[in-house]
C-alpha cells in the first residue's frame, strides 16, 4: 500500500537562503576580470571561495543565470559523500572532502557564524547478487583500504545480523564503511562557501554567458544576454549539465549531457527500528534513512538518454511500476509508505567516464574545465575547487594532484573508469 502526497518544487534542502537574487549585481562592475567564473553553484562557488584563502590576486567575477539556485543540480543533490570508489583518486577526493565538512567553521577562519557540520555516517551498503559483483566489491574494497577508508566485507549472514530487516534473497555479500560515509547539511556549507567568497570581495551577477570571444592567445572576452561583453583572464566552465554548451562557446567538445534523476521522500507506516544505510541495491534502486521515520530514495529508469536543461518533470509511473516495487521487495517493512515529496534532478554525466573533467584545454589554456562529475559534485566540491584555485593561483595542483581527470584523455578517448557510479 502507497499513499501520495505531492511535494511539487520540494527538494528536501532549502538552498541559498538569505542569499537570493535580490543580493546579486545586474551588471557587472568593471569591463575586465582576472577571472571569470561561468556558474555559481557548488563548484563555482567552492572555487570562488578557495581563490580567496589561497591568496588570489586579481579580480574574480562569478556569472550565474539562476541567482535563486532553483534547477542547478546543487539545489537537487541528495547530500550525501563516500568513499566507497574504485579509483584511488575519488576515494582521496571524498577523504579531504569529509574533513572540510566535518570542520567547516575551522577552515573558515574560526567565523563564529558557522554552524557544525556533522557527518551522519550511517554509511552506505552496497548489496552484491552475483559473483562477480562480490569480487568487485572485494576488489574496490582493497583499493578503499590502502587508500585508508574503513570499509568492510560483511557475509550475508552479517548483514542480516546487523541489519534484520533486509530481505536478502539473492545476496552473495555486501560492503560498508560507517566512517565519513552518509548524510550531511550541503545547503549549509554551499551557503557559506558562496557568503564568504562575495564577503572577501568575490563578485557575483546575475547573467548568462551566451558567447565568447576567441583568439590565438585563448578567450579574451565573455558575452552576456544583456549584450554587455567582459574580458578576462582566464574562464572556469563551472556550468553543471549546461557544460558542453559553455565549451561549445569556445569552440570545445566536452562529452557532458544533462541525465535525470528520480528523488522521493517518504514515511513508513512502521519505521525502521535503526538507522538504515544508503542502501544500494542492485537492481539500481537506492535508499537511505531522512529522520524522524522519512527515508529518501532515488532511481532512474533502464533508458536513461540526455534531457532538456528545463526538463524537471517527474515520471509518475515510475515510483509505482519500478522503485517502490524494489524497495518493498528488499525492505518488506516499506510495503505500506507515504510519499511526501518528489523531484527531478540533473546529474552533470561524463558519458566517456562518469569521472570529473578538471583543468585546462591544451591548447586554449586560459579555459579550464570543472565538470562531468556524474552525481558526485556536492561531494567532491571543496577539493575540486582548491584544485581549481592552485591551478589559477600557482599554475599547478599543490595539494591533491588531479592530473588523472585532465581534458587530455577526452581528445585520446581514453577514460578513466570509475565502476562504483550510483
Amino acid at each position: 500500500m502507497v499513499e501520495r502526497i505531492f511535494g511539487a518544487g520540494q527538494t528536501g534542502a532549502t538552498f541559498g537562503a538569505g542569499q537570493t537574487g535580490a543580493t546579486f549585481g545586474a551588471s557587472a562592475k568593471r569591463h575586465s576580470y582576472d577571472v571569470v567564473i561561468v556558474g555559481g553553484a557548488i563548484m563555482g562557488s567552492s572555487t570562488a571561495w578557495w581563490l580567496t584563502e589561497l591568496g588570489f590576486d586579481g579580480n574574480v567575477l562569478v556569472v550565474e543565470r539562476d541567482p535563486t539556485y532553483e534547477w542547478c543540480s546543487t539545489a537537487h543533490t541528495n547530500s550525501c559523500i563516500r568513499q566507497q570508489f574504485s579509483t584511488e583518486l575519488n576515494i582521496r577526493i571524498s577523504q579531504f572532502g569529509a574533513d572540510f565538512i566535518s570542520n567547516l567553521r575551522a577552515y573558515m577562519g574560526g567565523d563564529a557564524r558557522i554552524p557544525d557540520l556533522p557527518i551522519q555516517s550511517y554509511g552506505y551498503l552496497y548489496l552484491a547478487d552475483t559473483e562477480a559483483a562480490a569480487a568487485a566489491l572485494h576488489a574496490n574494497q582493497r583499493v578503499q583500504a590502502a587508500a585508508g577508508a574503513a570499509t568492510r566485507i560483511l557475509s550475508r549472514d552479517e548483514i542480516a545480523a546487523a541489519y534484520p530487516f533486509y530481505a536478502l534473497d539473492g545476496i552473495v555479500l555486501g560492503s560498508i564503511n560507517t566512517v565519513n560515509e552518509g548524510y550531511f547539511d550541503g545547503a549549509t556549507q554551499f551557503d557559506w562557501l558562496k557568503r564568504q567568497a562575495r564577503e572577501r570581495g568575490v563578485e557575483y551577477i546575475a547573467g548568462e554567458v551566451v558567447e565568447m570571444t576567441r583568439s590565438a592567445r585563448g578567450i579574451e572576452a565573455v558575452w552576456l544576454a544583456d549584450g554587455s561583453v567582459i574580458a578576462c583572464g582566464h574562464v572556469v566552465n563551472a556550468s553543471g549539465p549546461r557544460a558542453a554548451r559553455t565549451a561549445h562557446m569556445a569552440g570545445l567538445r566536452l562529452p557532458v549531457e544533462p541525465r535525470k534523476r528520480y528523488s522521493y521522500i517518504f514515511k513508513a507506516a512502521t519505521p525502521l527500528d535503526r538507522p538504515l544505510p544508503l542502501t544500494i541495491d542492485p537492481s539500481g534502486v537506492h535508499v537511505r534513512e531522512n529522520g524522524g521515520g522519512t527515508y529518501l530514495a532515488g532511481g532512474h529508469p533502464e533508458f536513461d538518454p540526455p534531457v532538456a536543461f528545463d526538463d524537471f518533470t517527474v515520471d509518475q509511473g515510475f515510483w509505482l511500476d519500478h522503485l517502490w516495487p524494489r524497495l518493498a521487495a528488499r525492505i518488506p517493512a516499506f510495503e505500506a509508505v507515504k510519499v511526501t515529496a518528489e523531484w527531478a534532478g540533473h546529474y552533470a554525466y561524463n558519458t566517456l567516464d562518469q569521472n570529473a573533467i578538471i583543468g585546462p584545454h591544451p591548447e586554449v589554456g586560459n579555459f579550464l574545465f570543472l565538470n562531468g562529475f556524474s552525481g558526485h559534485g556536492l561531494q567532491q566540491s571543496a577539493a575540486m575547487g582548491r584544485a581549481m584555485a592552485e591551478l589559477l593561483c600557482f599554475g599547478e595542483y599543490r595539494s591533491i594532484d588531479m592530473g588523472l581527470f585532465g581534458y587530455e584523455r577526452v581528445l585520446a578517448s581514453a577514460p578513466v573508469l570509475e565502476t562504483a557510479v550510483i
